[in-house]
């Protein structure tokens, strides 16, 4: 069948989809270029249809960090090369770190009860069985954070402590530049067109909501590091990495729209995942968040609700400047030099305390 003659909703799914091909086509070169990612030596310690669980040996296997990546991006942000690596930074802390790296699927019917409880019980049983811990700490970056939070709503007893890094748990009005177009669109009207959502679509309407945050930042940010070899490198893995969308489930992104950032029922302890209520009256745990005052895409009124919202007796919050070289501020709390140099150190340091 010839494009010309598709209907109007598979030729929107078909030319996303190519689009999706021609930037990770793209991605390539970048890897040619020696630009791609610097991984950390794993192994998987878990394989599903949906998830692979990436283990870190050598570390101590009482003191254990879970991460959970965003399902729209792929994990390799934590790890992206030696010097801007979260992962290798937790590791050389000491910490046994396991890492999720979600999966590229077209199954559009999984939802927020699995990627915020059945996965993750998934990921934490197998950890058990490695280390007998049945309690570790979970640390969540954007939409990865918000999936850890329902999580340990629903399972506390599992979650030794959190860490929210610029993670949205408010939403509604105060969800920053994605309220309005969610107001005013129906998720299931694009998932009607789209039962799996493609990753350039996502892309798209990011840079719609937020241009001067996905088109001119970046630019601004290319400009600040032109006469730094390492800070530009940085700033080209990092594009790479923007290159690397992944197509999300049509029911999860219609729940993440209404649910979520339409009618808003974390904070207010009405959303109902698996049959249970998750709660933030359940989050007695130690919890820290982080965020970036000047953030549009997720602003503080976003994140910092949540922390008047639980019971927990030890809560924080570190507040994250910015760094240059890093593309988009929003992922420069787990790449930026100033995060690596003085965030990380902090946020590892409570971690401890939290033991």
């Amino acid at each position: 069948m010839r494009m010309v003659d598709m209907p109007p909703a598979m030729g929107l799914w078909w030319s996303l989809r190519r689009a999706d091909g021609w930037r990770r086509e793209r991605g390539k070169l970048f890897d040619r270029l020696g630009l791609g990612p610097v991984l950390t030596t794993s192994r998987v310690a878990l394989k599903l249809p949906e998830l692979r669980l990436h283990a870190y040996d050598g570390q101590d296997p009482k003191n254990v960090l879970l991460i959970v990546a965003a399902p729209i991006k792929r994990a390799y942000i934590w790890d992206l090369c030696p010097s801007a690596s979260v992962v290798r930074r937790a590791q050389q802390h000491g910490l046994a770190v396991y890492l999720i790296e979600w999966i590229e699927h077209d199954e559009c019917g999984l939802d927020l009860a699995d990627y915020a409880d059945r996965l993750l019980t998934a990921c934490l049983d197998a950890i058990k069985r490695e280390t007998g811990q049945r309690r570790v700490m979970i640390a969540g970056h954007s939409l990865g954070g918000t999936l850890a939070a329902i999580f340990a709503t629903l399972h506390p007893e599992r979650v030794r402590g959190l860490v929210l890094l610029e993670a949205p748990t408010k939403f509604g009005k105060d969800a920053g530049a994605f309220a309005l177009p969610v107001a005013l669109t129906p998720a299931r009207a694009i998932t009607d067109m789209l039962p799996v959502v493609p990753g350039s679509f996502l892309d798209l309407v990011s840079t719609a909501v937020a241009p001067g945050s996905f088109l001119l930042a970046p630019w601004l940010d290319a400009l600040s590091v032109a006469g730094d070899p390492q800070a530009s490198i940085l700033h080209l893995r990092v594009e790479r990495w923007t290159l690397d969308e992944l197509p999300m489930p049509g029911r999860l992104f219609e729940e993440v729209v209404d649910r979520l950032y339409y009618e808003d029922r974390f904070l207010s302890g009405r959303l109902i995942i698996s049959g249970r209520k998750a709660s933030p009256a359940a989050l007695h745990m130690p919890l820290m968040v982080v965020y970036r005052p000047e953030s549009l895409i997720i602003p503080p009124a976003s994140v910092l609700p949540l922390l008047d919202a639980v019971p927990s007796r030890r809560k924080q919050h570190l507040v994250y400047v910015g760094d240059r070289g890093v593309l988009l501020q929003h992922v420069g709390v787990l790449v930026g030099e100033t995060a690596h140099a003085q965030l990380w150190p902090s946020i590892l340091r409570w971690m401890d305390e939290c033991r």
